[in-house]
Parts: structure tokens; C-alpha cells; sequence
């Protein structure tokens, strides 16, 4: 299988959460690719939800990218990215794309929000940035305060303090 890797985001993005976790994916061999739901390749990263970060520009618009060609897609956070993507339909049908095909959906902080719109919390036991606990429990998840948490093909976690983890999560489920 591929070591392909997807990273899906908007714009308003935690920056930690994109470029730290491709940086640690690419040090372990993977091939990462940027895609965007935002109407601009520019995207903007946050620090914080508040300060501007530095800007990237992605690889392809989302209408352009088809999941077969990856094995993962990773979900950075930050709430304006993630409220934004949660309701785009097109994201969530490629993140549903990846389950329906067993292949590794990694979501951090605010971005299971994603999980939730795409009807593939129910049932699962998540971790994610700990104000959406009580989204994770109406949509049916268990929620659990860990680093991070593997069930199934899904793998979340909390923050930005968990990225060498998540990082880490993403790389043994690639490489079995």
C-alpha cells in the first residue's frame, strides 16, 4: 500500500498541527500531500485560534484529489478550520471514503468534529480537544482523556502537546 498521506484543511488551521505532524511523517519516509476545501490554494495557519501563523499554499483543491491515491488522511484542528470543514460535504465524503476503505483517518484537537458530520463517531471511543467531549457523547462516541486513541482504522487526539504521539500513532498503523 502506498505511504501516501493527505492532509485535509481549510484555512484558519492550528499550525502545529499540520506542519509539525508532516515534518514527523516525512521523517519517517511518508510522501504527504496538501489538500484544501478553502476557494484559494493560500491557506492560513493560527497559533492559538488567534495569532496568524505563516501561510502555506496546498497541493490541490479538494475536488481535485480522489482517496484512492492515499493511504491516511490527517485532520489538523484549530476551530475555525475544523467548524468550517465539518460541513462541507465534499470533506466528508472523502473522509468516509477512507473508513468505508479501512484506511487510516487521524484527527487532532478540534478536527473530530469531522468524525461527528461524516457519521463516523457513533460507537467509537475518541479523544479530542477536551470542549468537544460533550459534541463526542451526543454523536454516540466514548470519550477518553488520552494522548491519543486508536479504534479501528480511526486515530484522534487531544492537542498540540500530543503531536510527537499522534505522529507516532500514524506511523505504526502505515507501517503494519
Amino acid at each position: 500500500m502506498s505511504n501516501k498521506i493527505a492532509f485535509l484543511l481549510n484555512s484558519h488551521f492550528e499550525q502545529a498541527e499540520y506542519a509539525e505532524v508532516d515534518r514527523l511523517l516525512k521523517e519517517k519516509g511518508h510522501e504527504t500531500v496538501l489538500i484544501t476545501t478553502n476557494d484559494k490554494k493560500e491557506v492560513q495557519a493560527m497559533e492559538g485560534d488567534v495569532d496568524k501563523a505563516d501561510t502555506f499554499t496546498a497541493d490541490l483543491f479538494l475536488s481535485e484529489a480522489n482517496a484512492e491515491d492515499y493511504a491516511a488522511v490527517v485532520l489538523p484542528g484549530g476551530t475555525v478550520n475544523a467548524d468550517t470543514i465539518r460541513i462541507d460535504k465534499a470533506a466528508q465524503d472523502f473522509v468516509k471514503s477512507f473508513y468505508d476503505n479501512n484506511k487510516t483517518v487521524a484527527a487532532i484537537c478540534h478536527a473530530p468534529w469531522l468524525l461527528i458530520n461524516s457519521g463516523l463517531a457513533k460507537g467509537k471511543t475518541l479523544t479530542a480537544y477536551h470542549s468537544l467531549q460533550t459534541d463526542l457523547e451526543n454523536a454516540g462516541a466514548t470519550f477518553v482523556d488520552k494522548q491519543v486513541q486508536q479504534d479501528g482504522n480511526i486515530i484522534t487526539s487531544r492537542n498540540p502537546d500530543d503531536i510527537e504521539a499522534f505522529a507516532a500513532a500514524i506511523d505504526k498503523a502505515l507501517s503494519q
